[in-house]
């Protein structure tokens, strides 16, 4: 009997960088991110993740941050993931056509690349206006799984987020997300992963920014039940783990919820 086409799935291993960044300093970060990744990623990997706007902090600043997409961040994503033969994903603010956008990069080992325009602008901090929101939703492919891409955020908003006739398998959430409202992370995060029936990356950074806001980290990766499969608060942390793509169809097909779920389009 021919086996069913999920288990032709490879597992998926993935390293997170919960990482401390210096603030609009594009130079240090590159450098502390690659002497960090040099000592702490002793494996293959098939995917690293870094945090929102990880080569700058989040900052309003964007007409002095901003590069272009040949800039020296886009060289150095590309540098990195031929290094290390995976995809590296991560945020930064780009400059296009007069407007700046909060820009997520899923960079290949082969320098291609998919990008992810933040949808939902915080407009507490003023973000919608220094930056342009992005219309368009962006699943990937890695390995025969399918990943949504979102930042930050986007996270509190489920009628973005949802997984409409079971598009993708992970949700990958990168993050500037302060301490002080990590209790809404924490009850977020478990929440998109049992609606949408999907693994949850979220990853976080630590450390305080230029604005004094500290964060806390509390990246994690959580299965389709919400059981967690990594979590880390506080401190830096650079971690990699294996997630499986049959446990993602047995939650399925024990529970199909997901072909109950309402039928909408966004406008």
């Amino acid at each position: 009997m021919e086996s069913p086409d999920y288990l032709s799935i490879n597992n998926l291993k993935v390293t997170v960088f919960q990482a401390y960044l210096f603030w609009e300093n594009t130079d240090k970060n590159l450098q502390n991110l690659s002497l960090r990744l040099n000592l702490g990623v002793k494996e293959k990997t098939d995917l690293i993740v870094l945090p929102e706007m990880f080569n700058t902090g989040f900052s309003m600043n964007a007409a002095a941050l901003a590069e272009s997409m040949d800039g020296k961040t886009m060289s150095w994503l590309k540098d990195t993931a031929k290094r290390y033969d995976c995809v590296v994903t991560g945020s930064l603010i780009i400059s296009e056509e007069g407007k700046f956008y909060n820009r997520m990069i899923w960079m290949m080992p082969d320098g291609n690349f998919e990008k992810y325009d933040k949808h939902h602008l915080f407009s507490l901090g003023e973000e919608d206006k220094s930056y342009t929101a992005g219309q368009d939703q962006v699943i990937v492919d890695l390995k025969g799984w399918k990943i949504r891409l979102a930042i930050c955020y986007d996270l509190r908003f489920p009628v973005w987020l949802r997984n409409k006739d079971a598009a993708y398998d992970i949700l990958l959430v990168i993050a500037s997300w302060p301490d002080k409202r990590a209790g809404h992370w924490k009850a977020l995060i478990p929440a998109r992963a049992i609606e949408n029936q999907c693994y949850v990356i979220a990853v976080n950074r630590v450390g305080h920014d230029g604005n004094e806001i500290y964060h806390s980290g509390h990246s994690m990766c959580l299965d389709a039940n919400g059981g967690t499969v990594y979590y880390k608060p506080e401190d830096e942390d650079l971690y990699t783990f294996s997630i499986t793509y049959p446990e993602l169809v047995k939650n399925r097909r024990t529970f199909p919820f997901l072909k109950d779920a309402d039928t909408f389009e966004l406008k």
